[in-house]
């Protein structure tokens, strides 16, 4: 199991005072997998990778990369690990080919990385800009070029379609499908945006303060999704006991625009309406609706 396994964390731990910013994260990352670290801002992700590159030290727990563990202060581990962590820093003041050629010598690289890499990313019309007059988006290119380099078996990376427009993100998520399925590289990606997670990862962990509150593919997310039946009433107050009283309707939530939205009588939708009207209550709009996997996550993370 060992051997399969990329990353692994044991009851990993990090307070701040009072603050439990992470409370005991439990994960195994198998080789070759995309797993999508899935959060709020402030959930705790960048917190996790930080201790996962041994950047900070654990209140409580372990953190193992490709079977070793890590300590804060050690870097043997960062010829097999590239990482993308927070702000997508350079020299300012450097090109983008000489940003990436001191990167090249940190780890030893040989010299044609560098303009192998810029053209993995597509960074040849900016080879010889200054890093600091680059475009947000392309800041983070540069920060995925650096971290791509030397070849890691794992990549951590935190928000990596930061600052990227719509065909760039098209094309990083194309990139680490690539390095996943050819090269068999582990890649690791924190995000708040569930449609980007769910477009690329094979496994998905939904973090929320600071606690793992579930593990899952991205098949079993969708199939966890709810249907139900959104109402729009003249009277939301009268019309809520109306309907568990006289239709034994359990649960029922308050949605935007003062409509609700019950679960799980989903063959209801005539009684539903015609008890409405016959109780003096306008029904303006009744329909089926499909619980879409951000809707899941925000109702997971007890989101609204």
């Amino acid at each position: 199991m060992a051997r399969e396994t990329a990353i692994a964390t044991f009851s990993l731990a990090k307070h701040y005072g009072d603050v439990r910013a992470v409370d005991g994260i439990d994960l195994c990352v198998k080789r070759g997998e995309i797993y999508g670290f899935l959060g709020r801002n402030g959930a705790g992700k960048t917190t996790t990778i930080r201790m996962m590159l041994g950047l900070i030290q654990p209140t409580a727990g372990e953190v193992h990369l490709l079977g070793k563990r890590i300590k804060p202060g050690g870097n043997s581990f960062f010829a097999h690990v590239g990482y993308l962590v927070e702000d997508a820093s350079a020299y300012a003041n450097l090109t983008v080919r000489e940003n990436l050629d001191i990167q090249r010598r940190l780890t030893r690289s040989p010299r044609e990385a560098v303009p192998e890499v810029i053209a993995l990313l597509r960074l040849g019309e900016y080879s010889n800009r200054l890093s600091g007059h680059l475009s947000l988006g392309n800041k983070q290119r540069l920060a995925l070029a650096r971290a791509l380099l030397h070849n890691p078996n794992v990549l951590l990376l935190d928000e990596p379609v930061n600052g990227l427009d719509p065909a760039g993100i098209v094309e990083i998520r194309d990139l680490l499908r690539r390095l996943a399925t050819e090269r068999g590289v582990t890649v690791f990606l924190s995000s708040h945006i569930l449609s980007e997670v769910a477009h690329i990862a094979d496994r998905i962990g939904i973090v929320h303060d600071g606690r793992l509150l579930e593990e899952t593919s991205i098949d079993e997310l969708s199939a966890q999704s709810e249907a139900y039946l959104e109402v729009a009433t003249s009277n939301a107050d009268q019309a809520i006991p109306l309907l568990t009283q006289r239709l034994g309707i359990q649960r029922i939530e308050r949605a935007a625009n003062s409509r609700l939205r019950v679960f799980g009588h989903m063959d209801s939708a005539g009684a539903i309406a015609r008890l409405l009207v016959e109780e003096g209550l306008e029904v303006t709009h009744l329909c089926r609706v499909e619980e879409d996997l951000e809707a899941y996550f925000m109702r997971m993370t007890g989101g609204n």
